[in-house]
């Protein structure tokens, strides 16, 4: 059984998950930029959407983070609140 994940799913907890996974500051990663401008890579992708699902139960896959890879086209895909 899955573990109650103790941080909702928000845009602003994607962007703190996106900017640990850069090594950035979550204030400098603009919501409406492409990620893939700041240095992630599908391996990253693959990671933070591995720890979605296990953390949030996501079902979105690879290619609906991989279309639009904007934080607040996540949020919106992912459902975050």
């Amino acid at each position: 059984m899955a573990d109650t994940p103790s941080t909702p799913l928000t845009l602003e907890r994607i962007r703190a998950d996106v900017a640990d996974c850069l090594g950035e500051d979550p204030a400098d990663i603009p919501v409406d930029e492409n990620l893939v401008d700041h240095g992630l890579d599908s391996v990253r992708v693959m990671a933070l959407l591995e720890r979605w699902r296990r953390e949030h139960a996501i079902t979105a896959d690879f290619a609906d983070l991989a279309e639009r890879p904007t934080i607040d086209a996540w949020a919106a895909l992912l459902g975050a609140a």
